[in-house]
């Protein structure tokens, strides 16, 4: 893609709530040479396959020792649909730092964004619960978790599909 049509893709997405930022990650291993692999598997092979992901690149810098431990560095520039893919990412890969490069001043969220976002974050919490509870329980404990946990992530379902219709409805008054 030439940088005057990423350029226009980027500002269209941006009109429509989408979301550029610079992304920046940290990799540790004690064998140079699988640094650099594993940083393009978790760009190639994860980040560009987020949902709501247009697209990501980025430099990886060369590996250097210290300790007898190689790090290195990427900074990855990327562009989402709206914000929240950004909590995912930051949920699931953990990097560094997160700077928002566009919208430079205000970003608007639709409630029904908002309340998937704040769903996903409690799913995401939930998630992290249970593994650490999963390491301390009995089986049994466990099971009975697991059920509450599927009834939890229905009603969160029921109540985004009521919150998008709420929404629906009201653009269709106005």
């Amino acid at each position: 893609m030439k940088k005057s049509e990423l350029e226009a893709l980027t500002e269209e997405k941006i009109s429509k709530g989408g979301v550029l930022a610079k992304l920046y990650f940290d990799m540790q291993n004690p064998d140079k040479e699988k640094l650099q692999p594993l940083m393009v598997e978790l760009i190639n092979e994860h980040l560009l396959k987020e949902p709501g992901v247009v697209y990501c690149y980025g430099a990886i810098d060369e590996p250097i020792e210290k300790d007898g431990i190689y790090i290195t560095n990427a900074v990855l520039t990327i562009l989402t649909e709206n914000f929240a893919p950004l909590i995912g990412i930051a949920l699931r890969y953990s990097p560094a730092g997160i700077e928002i490069l566009k919208p430079l001043k205000e970003l608007s969220i639709k409630m029904s964004d908002f309340q998937s976002m704040l769903m996903d974050l409690s799913l995401y919490s939930l998630n992290y619960s249970r593994y650490v509870l999963e390491k301390v329980l009995k089986p049994e404990d466990i099971e009975n978790i697991n059920r509450q946990i599927e009834n939890r992530i229905e009603l969160g379902k029921k109540l985004l599909e009521s919150t998008k219709k709420k929404e629906e409805d009201e653009g269709k008054q106005a």
